[in-house]
């Protein structure tokens, strides 16, 4: 990854939706070597997907939790189930297999605090060889990126 990969990262992270011929033009290189390096680095998976990114409040996802999970013994099969059955919740927008006081870190994302209780209560707490789950809620938010810096 050489510096104007760098340039194509940042611009592509900054507005997904810009053409070859826009990207080449802010870095400085013509569409043709420009397109063969974004084709390279997405066959290469370096550039995974492209996503639209959406704000949440308006379309009523009012509550942010972040949940802490220790589960009752470290087993790789409890460990894999556990980790295929937060995939399948559509509330969990990140999950994390962490070192420390807990287990698992996931980021949870619902409409207000009854359906974190209806997620708590009959989603996560079903899901076998949880110990304890401890929430916090998001009160404030004032840094949110997407955008790895380079």
């Amino acid at each position: 990854m050489d510096i104007v990969d760098k340039k194509i990262f940042n611009e592509l992270q900054n507005n997904a939706k810009q053409n070859t011929k826009e990207i080449a033009t802010k870095i400085g290189l013509s569409v043709t070597p420009t397109y063969e390096r974004i084709k390279r680095l997405e066959k290469t998976r370096v550039i995974k997907q492209y996503v639209a990114l959406i704000d949440r409040e308006i379309i009523g996802k009012q509550i942010i939790a972040y949940c802490q999970i220790t589960l009752f013994k470290h087993q790789k099969s409890l460990i894999d189930d556990f980790k295929e059955k937060l995939f399948n919740l559509s509330e969990v927008m990140e999950c994390h297999h962490v070192s420390g006081n807990f287990d698992f870190l996931i980021k949870v994302a619902v409409n207000d605090m009854n359906s974190f209780q209806v997620f708590i209560n009959e989603k996560l707490s079903v899901v076998e060889g949880i110990s304890t789950i401890h929430s916090s809620f998001v009160l404030d938010s004032f840094k949110e990126t997407t955008a790895y810096p380079l």
